[in-house]
Parts: C-alpha cells; sequence; structure tokens
C-alpha cells in the first residue's frame, strides 16, 4: 500500500471564525495559574484539534495575544473560544451552574484510573499548575479525580501532554456512542 499526504484542501480545514462556531465536543479545559506560555499555547491547539467548547484560564495563566502563546497555539487562539477568570473558584462555579462535570487531573487517593473513566456529561478539565498541581482548594470542589497511569521513574507528564490525552480519552467516549 502507498500513502500520500492529503492537501489543506482534502482535509476540510475551517476558518478561525467558523471554527469557533462550528459544533463541539462538550468539554472545557480550565487551566489553574499554568506558568508555561508554551503549555497555553498548546492547550488551546489541542482544544481546536479535538473540537472543544472552550478554555478557561484561571489566576496568572497567560492570556492571548502574547507571542510565546502563539508559538504554541499556532493561530488556535483565534479559533478557540476562551475565558479568563481571577479565581478557580469562580470559574467552577461558573461551570457547575452551567452543567459541566469538574474532573481534576491529579494522583489523589480515590481518583479513578483514566482507562475507567466515562464521561457522562458536559466535562472540566481542571489542570493545575506545572510545579504544585491541582490545588488542594479546587480538589474539594470536582466531581471526580482522574489519573493517567504512568509506569516509568518520574510519575508526571508535562500538563499539556495531560491535556491531550485525557481529552481524546473523552472524545473517543462520545465518538463511540454516536
Amino acid at each position: 500500500m502507498s500513502f500520500r499526504k492529503l492537501s489543506m484542501e482534502e482535509m476540510g480545514r475551517l476558518e478561525a471564525d467558523e471554527n469557533r462556531d462550528s459544533e463541539k465536543f462538550p468539554f472545557v479545559f480550565v487551566l489553574d495559574n499554568i506558568r508555561s506560555l508554551s503549555n497555553v499555547g498548546s492547550v488551546f491547539r489541542t482544544a481546536d484539534a479535538l473540537g472543544a467548547e472552550g478554555i478557561c484560564l484561571c489566576g496568572f495563566t497567560g492570556q492571548p495575544p502574547h507571542r510565546e502563546i502563539e508559538k504554541t497555539a499556532l493561530g488556535a487562539t483565534e479559533s478557540v473560544n476562551w475565558v479568563h477568570f481571577d479565581s478557580l473558584q469562580d470559574c467552577l462555579i461558573d461551570l457547575r451552574n452551567k452543567g459541566f462535570q469538574l474532573v481534576a487531573l491529579e494522583q489523589t487517593t480515590g481518583s479513578t484510573l483514566l482507562q475507567n473513566f466515562i464521561p457522562s456529561g458536559p466535562l472540566a478539565i481542571v489542570l493545575g499548575n506545572e510545579i504544585t498541581g491541582v490545588s488542594e482548594e479546587a480538589l474539594q470542589m470536582v466531581d471526580a479525580v482522574i489519573e493517567i497511569p504512568q509506569f516509568g521513574m518520574k510519575h508526571s507528564l508535562n500538563v499539556a501532554v495531560s491535556a491531550g490525552i485525557v481529552a481524546w480519552h473523552s472524545v473517543r467516549a462520545w465518538l463511540a456512542k454516536a
């Protein structure tokens, strides 16, 4: 068998404004005090690629427009809906009131291994700071905690990589139901 890369036309890519208004999967990323602007940009790009409803940027997480975010977002800041909250708590209260299941991505007692997690409705995926993780305060507000099984020495993944893994797992579950 031989393979050929698809052209831009064959991929059917949408313009930024068309993408913002297109049908989405029922999930948002919640970035809480993310230090790395590269991580923020990567999450924007993942949100675009996987059809997220949007991103909530909380605390001191960097916001577009910013050159360092754009280096990894590659234009996704224009195609993904986003909002900033000074307080993670205000964000989570807002999302809960909108019917989102609040799920933190962290290693905790009582966490659910990712392979055992099935999203039951609109999902808010809470991602914490690269050093300190999801705050204790946030852990008291969420409905569940998901843990990505890890088998190496580090037991730690980059926050943007983790976002992509959990989002794809959830999208795959929704696609299987369709």
